[in-house]
């Protein structure tokens, strides 16, 4: 595999850079950190010689999980969205190879292929994703940025289109921005998935907990900044216009079911909670 040299990959966040400026300005932000250590840079080259490599593995019918082995970057895993019109690769890697290609283009079935992430932390090597499954396909592949979030691409390319409100990107799959998280934060509703009942990809707008039964809203998630009541009571309601029975995070969190009744009374919790209502156990 050879990478295109011109761009530079944050070892931290894993999204890739035109330029290698002194400090990746997405880690340097209060929602993600720099090293004690400082800034380190890398490149696709270098990272396929330390032995990485993408995995994929089927979550339910219809949707992959892709996985850099080792991690890199945040970690996140990918999802592959497979319907009979095409594939979406949400959240993608801050990694490529021809795995990783392969299990793409064998989701979309001869079909479209979108690729898209959640917010500015999950844009890993979205144009290289792109370019890539566009020489694998002959189709264009486009990156579809949040119109909101657009100022943190730091690799801008053609394939980069933006968008606000809501965007169907294949039949029966969904975009439509939140925020919370960061104002163009985005989530995938995926109508036709769960025996019709919905699955919705939230990235960490909405985070799966530990317990499956409870998700969590944040500003940042390794700083510990909280969102507001009234911030985390929008961004419950406006996914809940739509039903879901699964909710997935970015990394291996699932909801696997009654997923919309638990976000709206994890929101109600956490409005609660910083309203005051729980003062007297604390």
């Amino acid at each position: 595999m050879t990478s295109d040299a011109t761009f530079w990959i944050c070892r931290t966040c894993a999204v890739e850079h035109a330029d290698r400026p002194d400090v990746c300005a997405i880690c340097a932000d209060e929602r993600q950190w720099v090293p004690a250590t400082g800034q380190e840079w890398t490149t696709l080259d270098e990272l396929a010689g330390e032995g990485l490599a993408t995995e994929a593995s089927e979550l339910e019918p219809g949707l992959l999980a892709l996985r850099t082995a080792p991690g890199v970057g945040i970690g996140q895993r990918s999802k592959v969205v497979s319907t009979p019109a095409g594939a979406l690769l949400w959240d993608p890697l801050g990694f490529v190879d021809d795995a990783g290609v392969a299990a793409v283009v064998a989701a979309a079935g001869g079909g479209d292929v979108v690729v898209a992430a959640s917010h500015p932390h999950m844009f890993g090597v979205q144009v290289e994703w792109s370019r890539r499954l566009a020489a694998a396909t002959g189709r264009d592949v486009p990156v579809l940025v949040s119109e909101a979030d657009a100022g943190w691409v730091a690799r801008p390319d053609a394939v980069v289109s933006t968008w606000s409100g809501e965007r169907e990107v294949l039949p029966g799959v969904v975009l439509s921005q939140p925020g919370g998280h960061f104002p163009g934060s985005a989530v995938a509703h995926w109508s036709g998935a769960a025996d019709g009942r919905g699955v919705l990809l939230s990235g960490d707008t909405i985070f799966a907990n530990p317990d499956r039964t409870s998700v969590s809203f944040m500003r940042s998630y390794p700083n510990r900044i909280p969102l507001s009541g009234a911030v985390v009571t929008r961004v419950a309601e406006h996914v809940a216009r739509r039903p879901f029975d699964r909710l997935y995070n970015n990394f291996d969190g699932v909801v696997p079911a009654a997923a919309r009744d638990v976000v709206l009374r994890s929101a109600e919790r956490h409005a609660a909670w910083v309203r005051g209502d729980f003062d007297h156990l604390t």
